[in-house]
């Protein structure tokens, strides 16, 4: 690679500085954006080290390397987390979950400030307070806002020129400011800084205040504004007792706990605030194939934080991220203030980071192991590999067993929805393959099978699977033209476990752990046990029933019974007088226990 690909000399020629790169298709696509303290160094190791294999298919498909310049590595891993957002490139791990944490904003930037709920954090002048964790929180606090103080939570212009105001003064929930004269300024002031107290969380400098203006309202005989007080007061104490708002300074912790297979990943936080834990939120990567390791923490925290502004005080990691000085520096302008990136050992700490883990384990299983969904997995798979147009849900597949021609057995086993369907097995006795002539076993069988199954109007396979290479394969394919059904087929040949494929002139060969290789192994191992099974039984039968119906008194039905219960043969041979009795009678026990042991019964 490094003395073929066409980026090299582009990669040898990167700046020395910190900053961003870009690979890119030849259409301009971005297809992995990366982040240096060193791009040179960082950008040239793609072509002399070992890439893992998702790194690979990139670097196959990059035809330009594109570089962007910072002042540090902080910089470059903001700059970083915000390309990745903005382009989602295949190849880089992605946040897919974007969703964020509701804030209250209040338009402090206008001179009538308002309040409403929004997901975005901006750099706009105005003020901004959350997130709100838990269920609801937001929607009451903002219900609370709407209804008990008197801030405006309209999206009217302000230009005191409306004739008359809104419901909402009337019910004694804003001051009125779109119409002129209904109130001033400073009251207007006051009653937002009420409201910042409020969602600012502090309520022990508030209540006092509404308490003061609840009296003096009593006490000038405006009753309805004193009620309006006291269901105010009564609303801060019941959201006091559930507070769930975070608040500078008050002990806010993050934990991150991840789990992965090299594949798929899932990472989970657990939200911490003033000790309770208020909130988690999970997320998956499937086809990450990537390990859930230090370079994997950093994109994800990058990304996290990048979508929810929210930064703790503290966040508790399995392990340190890759570049951990750049990602602490990160987290620090994030929150714009001092922020700990820790890995706790012991304590209470490694304790509930064990819990982050093993919440992070508990969904990884749910997600990624769950049978029916395993079963898609790698259903799509399937199709990716042999190039089918539809996932495949259900393989049927044949095999033939036979000793040198005799008693020929085909088997066909089904696999769907992840499970082998035992229950939906069968055999078939084969005629036309004689003189061990597996191709033309194969053909009867598939006729027979497709040719009713197209009568009956039944489910039919999205992939029809043969043991052998390309003359069973072809037969096959024969015969299910002459059936009328025009099915995705593959045969897979034991000797090097290669995939032919119709129109193919080599064969696919998998690496031995990919897993479509070892589903249509299983498969096919399980169609060769179930054809040898049955086989055995048939052959057994047939030197069963040689041996039995030359004894006198042992006819057809006599020997089929005595195959049902002893299985074969040897076990006939092998069964006592008594054990024959019981099958047979006294008497006919006796002959043929003289026949098969060519001595007088016992006794």
């Amino acid at each position: 690679m490094e003395d073929r690909h066409p980026l090299l000399e582009r990669a040898q020629q990167a700046p020395e500085q910190p900053g961003v790169y870009q690979f890119q298709d030849s259409r301009g696509k971005v297809l992995y954006v990366g982040k240096a303290k060193h791009l040179r160094r960082r950008v040239q190791s793609y072509f002399s080290h070992q890439l893992e294999p998702r790194l690979v298919g990139m670097l196959s498909r990059a035809r330009r390397l594109e570089f962007v310049v910072t002042a540090t590595e902080v910089e470059a891993l903001i700059l970083e987390n915000r390309l990745i957002k903005r382009n989602r490139p295949r190849y880089n791990v992605l946040l897919r979950d974007d969703k964020t944490y509701p804030y209250v904003k209040l338009t402090t930037g206008e001179a009538w400030p308002r309040a409403h709920l929004t997901r975005r954090v901006l750099d706009d002048g105005h003020s901004y307070f959350g997130p709100f964790l838990g269920h609801g929180m937001a929607a009451r606090v903002m219900e609370l806002i709407r209804t008990r103080t008197q801030v405006r939570t309209c999206t009217i212009e302000i230009d005191g020129g409306l004739a008359r105001p809104c419901l909402y003064y009337d019910m004694g929930a804003c001051l009125g400011p779109c119409v002129a004269g209904l109130t001033s300024a400073e009251a207007y002031a006051t009653a937002v800084e009420e409201v910042t107290l409020l969602l600012e969380g502090r309520h022990k400098e508030l209540k006092p205040r509404l308490e003061a203006q609840m009296w003096r309202a009593a006490e000038a005989n405006e009753f309805e504004r004193a009620a309006r007080y006291r269901d105010l007061l009564g609303a801060l104490e019941e959201l006091s007792r559930g507070q769930n708002v975070e608040i500078s300074g008050s002990g806010s912790v993050d934990v991150v706990g991840v789990e992965g297979d090299g594949r798929d990943a899932t990472a989970v936080v657990l939200v911490y605030r003033d000790g309770k834990l208020v909130d988690k939120r999970e997320f998956h990567w499937e086809g990450l194939n990537a390990a859930a390791e230090a370079e994997f923490l950093t994109a994800f925290l990058g990304q996290f934080y990048e979508a929810n502004p929210a930064v703790p005080e503290r966040v508790e990691v399995p392990f340190e991220p890759l570049d951990a000085t750049a990602v602490r520096g990160f987290l620090r302008a994030r929150r714009d203030g001092p922020v700990r990136l820790v890995v706790p050992k012991r304590g209470q700490r490694a304790r509930v980071l064990e819990l982050a883990r093993e919440n992070a384990g508990e969904s990884f299983r749910l997600r990624f192991r769950h049978p029916r969904r395993e079963a898609e997995r790698v259903g799509e798979a399937v199709a990716a590999a042999l190039g089918l147009p539809r996932p495949v849900g259900r393989i049927e597949c044949f095999d033939i067993s036979h000793l040198q021609g005799e008693a020929q057995v085909a088997s066909l086993v089904v696999w769907e929805g992840g499970r082998l369907r035992k229950g939906e097995y069968r055999s078939f006795n084969v005629r036309a393959g004689k003189g061990a002539d597996d191709p033309a076993a194969i053909a009867e069988a598939v006729e027979r099978r497709y040719r009713r199954r197209v009568a009956e109007a039944a489910a039919l396979p999205d992939l029809v699977l043969i043991d052998g290479g390309r003359e069973q394969l072809k037969a096959a394919l024969r015969a299910l033209a002459v059936a009328g059904c025009d099915l995705p087929a593959a045969a897979l040949a034991k000797r090097l476990e290669e995939i032919v494929l119709p129109g193919r002139v080599r064969p696919l060969l998998l690496e031995a752990n990919d897993p479509v290789r070892l589903l249509l192994q299983r498969v096919r191992d399980e169609a060769h046990r179930f054809a040898v099974t049955r086989h055995r039984r048939k052959r057994s039968a047939r030197t069963l029933a040689t041996q039995l119906l030359a004894v006198p008194g042992i006819g057809p039905r006599r020997a089929r019974r005595l195959l049902q219960v002893f299985g074969s043969v040897d076990g006939v041979r092998s069964a006592d007088l008594d054990s024959l009795a019981s099958a047979l009678g006294k008497k006919a026990a006796g002959d043929l226990w003289r026949a098969l042991h060519d001595e007088p019964g016992p006794g």
